[in-house]
Formats: structure tokens, C-alpha cells, sequence
């Protein structure tokens, strides 16, 4: 396992000098959110992804790949009946998968609530059918481009779609395809039921992708979950890949915000 962030916590700051902070806390990957690049990501041209994944990689990180897919965006959602916005929405995450390879990375952890709630009178079949096309729809580019979608489960208080692991292995295996795989948050397990380290154990085969934070939408160490046995149960399951810090809260500051969920994964068992 190897510690990561996601770019937004750094806000407006100068991307070297992001960089520079996160190296100097031990984080080694990065995760990027396709608006901190550009609002349009078309506009986002070749020379520019060259450029981004040489200024990341010389810092000494290598770029994960990309998530909140489809945040800040307009006309895209997942579980629509409406059969044009979800081909807009395939495409879009097909050019996404084109980004993602071309910054050198190979996953795209798909939450994005917002864009893929349902209407009560739409009802929750419906919803995850429309969801498996879309994402059936997508699996030309992810081959194409070797990238992995990792399909997140978000807690209730973000809406009434996939708010459980089991669910969205559910939607896993109606896609039934090898790139579409499952990604684990703390923040949203805290509201499942069943403990943390259970859920982990239960799904250990399916995950490629974790994100570490608290309900209180801070990082790691920072609120009442306690990540030892958290890290056990990924050791456990023999996980090897990226423990993501992913906030919502910047107020205690950057530095703060990196220091602690360091201090505090070290402290659980997680190795610098």
C-alpha cells in the first residue's frame, strides 16, 4: 500500500509547490479531479497533459488517475432514462479515459452523486440498468486505454444511489467486465452498518481503489474512526494498492490536513 491525495485539497496553490508539500509528507501518488485542470477538459490540449505529467512525475509521484468524474459538469448522468444525456455521459467518460492514460494514469473512481441520483418514481431497477449501459457503453475507451473505472459507494446523505458496497457489487457484476471494479471510502462505509474492517474483508476481491477520511469530511486521524483496524483488514485481504486522502473540509489548513492523516496511517500500521 502507498499513501495518496487528491489534488483539490491544495485549492489555488501553485501545482510545483503542491507538489513539493505532499513529497515532503510521504505521499507518492496523486489523484486528480478533472476541474482542477480545466472547466472544459477538451480544452485541456496534449501539450498540457505532457506537461502536468512531467511536472507530477518529477516531483517524485506518479499520477493515480482521476475522480469526482462528473463534477462541475453539465448534461451528463448515469441512471437517467434519458437515452441521449446517457450517451453523453459515455462519451464523456470515454474521454476521460483518454485523459486519465495520457496523465499516466489507469483509474477513474466513479462517485459523483449528484449525477446519478433517481427519482423516487423512476425506482431503483430502472436506475441500475440505465447505470450498467452507460458504463457497458464506456468499455471500448477503458480497453482501449487500459484504464479501470472504480465504482464508489456513497453513504446516505449523499443521496439514494449505490449507498452500500453490496450495491454497487451488484452493478459490478451486471456490467460483468474486468474494468469496472469496486472502490472503498471510509466516509462512506461510517454509514452502512456492518463495521468498516467488515465491509473490507466481505469485498477484499473487488477492491482496486480506497479512500481515507472521516464522517466529519476531514482526513484520517482527524475524527472518531479509528484506522487500525481499518489497515489490518487491508492488509488482510492482501490490498496493494493506493490509500487516497480525500477531504472535504480545508479549514485546518493544508499542511495540517497532510501532517495528521500521515501521522495517523503511520500510527495505524501503514508503512511511509
Amino acid at each position: 500500500m502507498r499513501r495518496a491525495i487528491c489534488n483539490e485539497t491544495f485549492g489555488e496553490m501553485p501545482l510545483r509547490e503542491a507538489l513539493t508539500l505532499a513529497s515532503t509528507h510521504g505521499y507518492r501518488g496523486w489523484e486528480v479531479a478533472p476541474f482542477m485542470l480545466a472547466g472544459n477538459i477538451d480544452a485541456f490540449d496534449a501539450s498540457q497533459r505532457v506537461e502536468y505529467r512531467r511536472t507530477v512525475e518529477s516531483a517524485g509521484l506518479e499520477i493515480i488517475g482521476l475522480h469526482w468524474l462528473l463534477a462541475k459538469t453539465e448534461g451528463f448522468h448515469l441512471t437517467t432514462p434519458d437515452v441521449q444525456t446517457r450517451a453523453r455521459t459515455s462519451d464523456y467518460l470515454s474521454r476521460l479515459a483518454v485523459l486519465c492514460r495520457e496523465l499516466g494514469g489507469d483509474l477513474m473512481v466513479l462517485g459523483s452523486p449528484q449525477q446519478r441520483n433517481f427519482p423516487s418514481e423512476q425506482g431503483e431497477a430502472s436506475a441500475m440498468e440505465n447505470a450498467a449501459q452507460t458504463l457497458r457503453d464506456v468499455i471500448p475507451a477503458l480497453e482501449k486505454s487500459n484504464v479501470r473505472i472504480a465504482v464508489e459507494p456513497l453513504g446516505r446523505p449523499e443521496g439514494n444511489f449505490l449507498n452500500t458496497a453490496d450495491k454497487a457489487v451488484e452493478l459490478i457484476d451486471r456490467v460483468g467486465h474486468p474494468n469496472i471494479q469496486l472502490h472503498l471510502d471510509v466516509k462512506a462505509m461510517s454509514d452502512e452498518g456492518p463495521s468498516i474492517d467488515s465491509i473490507i474483508r466481505r469485498h477484499g476481491d473487488r477492491v482496486v481503489h480506497f479512500h481515507a477520511n472521516d464522517p466529519n469530511l476531514l482526513g484520517p486521524g482527524m475524527g472518531e474512526v479509528e484506522f487500525p483496524p481499518i489497515i489490518s483488514a487491508l492488509k488482510e485481504i492482501n490490498y496493494q494498492g493506493w490509500v487516497s486522502v480525500e477531504v472535504f473540509r480545508y479549514d485546518p489548513g493544508v499542511e495540517t490536513i497532510l501532517a495528521e492523516s500521515a501521522r495517523c496511517l503511520q500510527e495505524a500500521g501503514m508503512e511511509d
